[in-house]
């Protein structure tokens, strides 16, 4: 497996989890139970993503702005869920900003693999490539029990 192939995979579980988050209703067990399974997700993911990814990608000027950009966008997720945090989940402000949650998370999924995964794909070797996989997995399975 491919560092490509890693994130993507939880790039799959992140799109679930937002559409599944968006598709519950009021103040609901439902409801913060797939909160707190999306938010540990995107913190677990973005912090061993930018380890794992962004810091060797920031070392070429290929990759350098690209990885700069989606380290930037991974900012703009987390004050998403911190909003969502302070609003009531039974009110609209809520369901709008979760809303708005999935749709940047999409936008900057798609981003990455549309773009990123490109312009990496040239800047990494195949080595690169696994050795990066592994740690991030490693990382990601660390994160997700500590996370929360």
């Amino acid at each position: 497996m491919n560092i490509f192939e890693a994130l993507r995979d939880d790039h799959e579980t992140q799109r679930q989890l937002a559409d599944l988050l968006l598709k519950t209703e009021g103040d609901s067990d439902g409801r913060r139970e797939l909160f707190d399974r999306l938010k540990r997700e995107l913190e677990a993911h973005a912090g061993a993503e930018e380890r794992y990814f962004y810091v060797p990608l920031m070392e070429h000027d290929l990759t350098q702005d690209k990885a700069r950009h989606s380290v930037s966008e991974h900012k703009e997720l987390d004050d998403y869920v911190e909003q969502l945090e302070e609003y009531d989940m039974s009110g609209p402000q809520w369901i709008q900003t979760a809303r708005d949650l999935a749709h940047r998370l999409t936008h900057h999924l798609d981003e990455e693999e549309q773009e990123v995964f490109q312009v990496a794909g040239k800047a990494l070797t195949e080595d690169e490539k696994r050795q990066l996989a592994e740690g991030y997995r490693d990382d990601m399975e660390r994160r997700r029990e500590t996370v929360g």
